[in-house]
């Protein structure tokens, strides 16, 4: 039997958050005989959540038969030195508290940030536990295309330099993006140059979707909601944050402008999510009078099923970015396929799900025409195409689902 350590700053609970990945993967690990402890921050991204409130350490408790200890540190709020420090303190108190449990034989070390697989990678070398790194983001390659940092910055240098360290050292390593391989080579660090990184050693498990639990939540969290109810129009859904850096939902208020004008009265766009951009947004609506619009706000996570199922279209992004040459990960993707409804994507790469798999739309949107074509192209398919497309789309999510995803990973384990 095999004793596993995930470590993930931002692990968290399905009762308590929404990066739940690790949560399944250890549900899945612990049915098929293996130990795990997911070690995770005491902190909810994104919530003002605290698992621990006195002096205590860590805190271990069990979620579903799921041990998870959570390693106190401080609250933040936004992107500055709260949560800078908020890293630091869970990479550094994370070799304080192991001490406290059995040595592992794996140690997997889970991105976003490059700490935890620091962290991760001294664990290993304490313990002699094999180091599995896992990238979830490209870091610091998303800084670069999001225009956060500049090419020729000193501090990317630095940032790659330890990126490429971190994957030489690593006995295995995991990208949730399928053209993992691809990024590796496209850096030349699979070249003898500083000691070239093994690509025989490079593996790809994507996100995924716990099937059962998306179709429980379907049928018992409904929510009261008329739009969703009503079929006497075509429901185009995007679900996700509404802020200045995710100018998706600008995209689409352009493209329900555009209908409004062609008069596409039988076509409404329903806004699920919160964030900065909300109120600019709703007044923009309001001041052209844009009646095919609905921003619904937050709605907690357990009643996304029930909303995807009602939908008609689901957006998942509009525009590409060059680091999604490498494929998408992204967490409602895959939400988005259980619901066996199609998908919208401005994702243009030669690993696209949606495009390889005929699940929708995915291609680079030249213009707010060529966005609004694609989705009046969906809406118009005949019955028996619509019918063809949604059993294809249920078929690739059983590829994504959660049990099927860990054999892969245990393959890669016992390998």
């Amino acid at each position: 039997m095999k004793r596993i350590w995930i470590i993930n700053h931002y692990a968290e609970p399905p009762t308590d958050g929404k990066y739940t990945r690790h949560y399944h993967f250890g549900e899945e690990l612990i049915k098929r005989g293996y130990e795990v402890n997911i070690f995770t921050a005491s902190t909810v991204h994104g919530t003002d959540t605290n698992f621990i409130n006195d002096g205590s350490s860590f805190l271990e408790k069990k979620i579903n038969k799921v041990p998870f200890i959570f390693v106190r540190a401080s609250n933040y709020k936004g992107n500055g030195t709260d949560r800078i420090k908020n890293m630091l303190q869970y990479s550094t108190r994370i070799l304080k508290v192991s001490k406290n449990f059995t040595k592992p034989d794996i140690i997997y070390a889970s991105s976003p940030h490059p700490l935890t697989w620091l962290a991760g990678y001294k664990l290993s070398k304490r313990y002699g536990a094999k180091f599995i790194v896992e990238t979830r983001d490209l870091w610091p390659e998303s800084f670069v295309a999001y225009n956060l940092i500049k090419k020729n910055s000193p501090l990317l240098k630095i940032m790659y330099a330890g990126e490429r360290w971190i994957y030489k050292n690593a006995d295995k390593i995991i990208f949730t993006m399928e053209g993992g391989k691809d990024y590796i080579t496209d850096k030349g660090w699979d070249k003898n140059n500083g000691g070239p990184i093994d690509l025989n050693k490079v593996y790809h498990i994507n996100n995924g979707v716990d099937l059962n639990e998306f179709e429980f939540n379907k049928r018992n969290y409904i929510l009261d909601d008329e739009d969703l109810k009503d079929d006497s129009f075509y429901k185009i859904v995007y679900t996700g944050s509404l802020r200045q850096a995710n100018d998706s939902v600008w995209k689409l208020i352009e493209v329900a402008d555009l209908f409004k004008k062609k008069e596409h009265f039988d076509i409404k766009f329903l806004i699920y999510g919160d964030g900065g951009e909300r109120k600019k947004i709703e007044e923009y609506c309001k001041e052209n009078k844009l009646d095919n619009v609905c921003i619904k706000g937050y709605v907690d996570k357990k009643y996304v099923p029930y909303i995807l199922s009602r939908c008609d279209l689901n957006i998942l992004n509009c525009s590409s970015r060059s680091v999604l040459k490498y494929g998408g990960s992204q967490n409602k993707l895959f939400e988005y396929l259980a619901s066996g409804h199609p998908i919208i994507s401005g994702e243009s790469s030669k690993y696209s799900i949606i495009s390889n798999y005929n699940c929708g739309t995915s291609r680079n949107f030249e213009d707010i025409d060529s966005l609004g074509e694609a989705i009046l192209e969906l809406k118009n398919l005949d019955s028996n195409s619509k019918k063809i497309m949604s059993e294809n789309i249920l078929t690739v999510a059983k590829n994504y689902d959660y049990a099927y995803l860990t054999q892969k990973l245990i393959e890669i384990i016992e390998g």
